[in-house]
């Protein structure tokens, strides 16, 4: 069973590509991901690491350690919680 993995504390200059190498080295990674600015493009500092296998020792082996100057912050991703819609509850025209 794979699980999500949340990254934090990430610096602005590492890519999907390097997140992936780094999990890599305790598993199987499905997917990585750096979570960007939709406007800008930057990256906004955490993503996501899919594994099929490993992420428990991705978890005790990476949590806190350095990565291009910041400590990581390491752990299984939670659900994204429930937001509100955002269409329909402006001014409505009545007639």
């Amino acid at each position: 069973m794979s699980k999500n993995l949340y990254v934090g504390n990430l610096s602005f200059s590492v890519t999907s590509e390097r997140l992936r190498e780094v999990f890599e080295e305790y598993g199987t990674v499905s997917s990585a991901s750096v979570v960007t600015d939709r406007e800008t493009g930057r990256s906004r500092g955490f993503g996501f690491v899919e594994m099929s296998d490993g992420a428990e020792a991705a978890i005790n082996g990476l949590n806190g350690t350095d990565l291009e100057g910041r400590a990581l912050t390491v752990n299984e991703a939670r659900p994204r919680a429930e937001r509100p819609s955002r269409g329909g509850g402006g001014r409505r025209d009545r007639y």
